[in-house]
């Protein structure tokens, strides 16, 4: 089969645990003016029921030899719990260039199991692999019960029969081998951070991945994104909400999330100093590297994805910027701790500093859960600010005591002010001429006027301005 049609991307849905391709049925009705949706049955449930399951690498493989046998122009991925996990997965293939894989432009992922072990009770999972090989009346009623479990309202009569049907035929094998195993695999190394665009759908009513599990689990992984939480809804979304997930994709092809990263705008009276023969060339080549647009998908080295999301949280609330366009301060520190260099000391009960940061990030998201029972991204700014204030008073304590934490966010403090610093935005706002005192020849221009108050004709004299 061959899917050709260039004005009508391809959606490829996969189901959650003890679902089918039947579970899109709907959304593939809201879509069939727009997207061909091919809703599919991973390994060992709906139709391949007799499959004894597979690891996340084999069901992305098979997806991706789907993709590859319809040859689709464009396409998208759509994943549920379980399917989120194989879409992220299918999506690194095809980012890395995997034959056949090209066209990818979007995914929608819904209530998705992240490319981290999944947050599950040991004791919600070691109950849900017993009643699945039970026998027939056991296994009904606990379907019954696991559907109504994952969703906040009712479905229809019709849809409750046959999604329980669904999850009655699923193997056990493959129930079991999720539960034991693929739930458990941890990706985050190999998804690390993609660029393709992606929708986030997170039902408000899902206590194990609503959207701050979403926000601080997957939401790293991807670095064009948006997250929408969707009231009085459960896990099941594409049963429960399947016009908010075509909506979703129809935004998704319309290209509503953008990936275009904006650098913040150098004024011309600065950026023609920074031009000039005033400036060295080797001065004037590291002002025009900083000024460049950070990567939006840049691949953190000394921390994780999730480190690096902590890490951007903390430092939009130390060095909050106005105007348009960012620069990236944390990963513009990882990429310092990356590659060893530093300010030739550190606090004596401090470890190095990658060490430092990895522990001071794990256990500031640990105080935020803790405190407020939610990953410290998912926190609004105020609690973000009052979090991070605590670390000064010792408040906090984890893998890093009270005292190295305080230490520890003064460091922050340093580097992120150093990173601003080094920017031409912030040397433009302090009009700091320093740079225009060099050049590549002798003599070098230098200074002449220097008396208090003085400023030479060639001296950038914009506004002065404030970060805030």
């Amino acid at each position: 089969m061959s899917i050709t049609s260039s004005d009508r991307p391809v959606l490829y849905c996969l189901h959650y645990l003890g679902g089918s391709a039947g579970t899109f049925e709907m959304v593939a009705q809201h879509l069939a003016d727009a997207v061909t949706c091919v809703a599919l049955d991973l390994p060992g449930f709906g139709a391949d029921g007799a499959d004894a399951g597979r690891d996340v690498a084999a069901m992305a493989e098979g997806v991706a030899a789907r993709i590859r046998a319809d040859a689709p122009e464009r396409w998208m991925l759509a994943g549920n719990s379980m399917g989120a996990k194989v879409a992220l997965a299918v999506a690194r293939q095809a980012e890395d260039g995997a034959p056949g894989l090209e066209g990818l432009t979007g995914l929608v992922l819904m209530a998705g199991s992240p490319p981290s072990p999944e947050p599950m009770g040991e004791d919600k999972r070691a109950a849900m692999i017993a009643w699945i090989g039970a026998d027939s009346e056991t296994r009904q009623r606990e379907a019954e019960a696991f559907v109504a479990a994952n969703i906040a309202r009712p479905l229809d009569p019709d849809r409750m029969a046959r999604t329980v049907a669904d999850v009655l035929r699923a193997s056990p094998d493959a129930w079991t081998l999720w539960l034991t195993a693929g739930s458990r695999e941890d990706w985050c190394a190999r998804i690390g951070v993609l660029r393709s665009p992606a929708i986030l759908l997170a039902g408000a009513e899902d206590a194990d991945l609503g959207p701050a599990a979403q926000a601080a689990l997957t939401a790293p992984h991807l670095a064009h994104h948006r997250l929408v939480s969707l009231a009085g809804t459960g896990h099941l979304i594409p049963l429960e909400r399947p016009e908010a997930v075509a909506e979703a994709v129809r935004s998704l092809a319309a290209g509503a999330v953008s990936n275009e990263a904006e650098a913040p705008a150098i004024p011309d009276s600065y950026a023609a100093l920074i031009r000039s023969d005033r400036v060295n060339s080797r001065l004037r080549a590291a002002l025009l590297q900083r000024a460049e647009p950070d990567d939006p998908a840049y691949q953190p080295r000394a921390l994780d994805p999730v480190g690096l999301a902590i890490l951007r949280a903390a430092c939009a609330r130390v060095l909050p910027l106005d105007g348009a366009g960012t620069i990236d301060f944390a990963a513009r520190i990882d990429a310092r701790l990356a590659s060893g260099a530093g300010d030739g000391w550190r606090f004596a009960r401090l470890p190095p500093d990658p060490e430092a940061y990895r522990r001071a990030l794990r256990t500031l998201n640990a105080a935020a859960r803790a405190a407020h029972d939610a990953p410290f991204v998912a926190l609004g700014a105020e609690a973000q600010d009052a979090m991070l204030g605590s670390l000064e008073s010792g408040a906090v304590s984890g893998d890093l005591d009270a005292e190295q934490m305080g230490f520890w966010f003064e460091d922050l403090r340093a580097d992120v002010a150093r990173t601003y610093l080094a920017h031409p935005v912030a040397l433009a706002r302090m009009n700091f001429g320093g740079i225009g005192a060099g050049g590549d020849t002798e003599p070098l221009p230098g200074f002449h006027a220097v008396g208090i108050g003085q400023r030479e004709a060639w001296e950038p004299n914009a506004p002065l301005e404030t970060a805030r």
